[in-house]
């Protein structure tokens, strides 16, 4: 899996970071962060069989932050609530 950048993509994370991959996302005045990810062909494969999808997140034991994964591009589309 890999984050990509997109038409929307005006902000990359960690861009000089040798110790964490850039992550290109859009980012909005509200401070919504969004980001998109490609999959592979054999992850395709795994969440088609097994229908499962795992989030892992370094919260540095500070509060987690609200998050939410989709398949629709919520900047796109952001009053449908990922319908």
């Amino acid at each position: 899996m890999e984050a990509i950048k997109t038409k929307d993509t005006n902000c990359v994370y960690a861009e000089d970071q040798d110790e964490y991959l850039s992550l290109p996302v859009h980012k909005s005045n509200d401070g919504i962060v969004t980001s998109c990810w490609k999959l592979s062909l054999r992850e395709r494969i795994k969440i088609l069989l097994f229908g499962k999808l795992y989030l892992q997140m370094l919260t540095f034991n500070n509060p987690l932050q609200p998050v939410r994964l989709d398949v629709c591009n919520p900047v796109d589309t952001p009053d449908k609530g990922g319908e």
